[in-house]
């Protein structure tokens, strides 16, 4: 009786279990018999590589909050204003403020952004570097649009004269002067000076041979 019932639970088993040749044909990955589990080896492969996939999503997203996300490439403001000066580029991308109304302490853009903190939090050296021209003193600077425009703003005339500054020479509404006396000016007085009864040029040209 035992050895039938044992022949009967044999048969049983022996038509649950899947033939030779059919495993990959079912429909579930992974199928349970007794106690046990069997998978495929195409599951265990598929997930392995889902494994291996979740886990470079999850340290992109780590490495992202740790370092933080890259800061987007700085806008180039670079531009020329209508009076031939460099200038600041607003956001607008139209207008173009002169350089020396950057950090002015007055918004000279429409959305302040040449008074922002990031850009005038450490002048110069937080400021683009087309906006500065440095003085033959590297200690002293001036805004670029100051270079060139006739005053002594670095106050040894290398914004004027100096091979740096490759001013060109004076204008029709200047007069050029071999050394001007008064140190507002370099070698180019305004012609409005010319023949005024005051000495500009230390050879008096300005009285004698200059006409406005």
């Amino acid at each position: 009786m035992v050895s039938i019932i044992l022949l009967g639970f044999k048969k049983e088993n022996e038509q649950n279990l899947p033939t030779a040749g059919t495993t990959h044909d079912q429909p579930d990955c992974c199928r349970k018999y007794f106690s046990w589990t069997l998978c495929t080896r195409r599951c265990i492969c598929v997930s392995a590589i889902s494994l291996i996939i979740l886990g470079i999503i999850i340290a992109i997203i780590t490495l992202t909050v740790t370092v933080g996300i890259p800061p987007p490439s700085p806008v180039n403001r670079l531009c020329v204003t209508t009076s031939k000066q460099t200038g600041f580029l607003c956001d607008n991308r139209e207008t173009c403020i002169p350089a020396s109304e950057v950090c002015d302490t007055r918004q000279n853009c429409a959305n302040g952004e040449d008074e922002q903190e990031a850009l005038c939090s450490d002048l110069p050296k937080s400021l683009p570097g087309h906006l500065i021209f440095y003085c033959k003193n590297h200690r002293l600077w001036i805004y670029a649009d100051k270079r060139c425009n006739g005053f002594n703003d670095c106050g040894d005339c290398s914004d004027e004269i100096g091979s740096q500054a490759s001013c060109p020479p004076c204008g029709s509404q200047s007069w050029s002067c071999t050394l001007v006396v008064f140190h507002d000016y370099c070698t180019c007085i305004p012609r409005s000076f010319c023949r005024d009864g005051i000495q500009h040029c230390f050879d008096w040209s300005d009285e004698y041979l200059c006409t406005r």
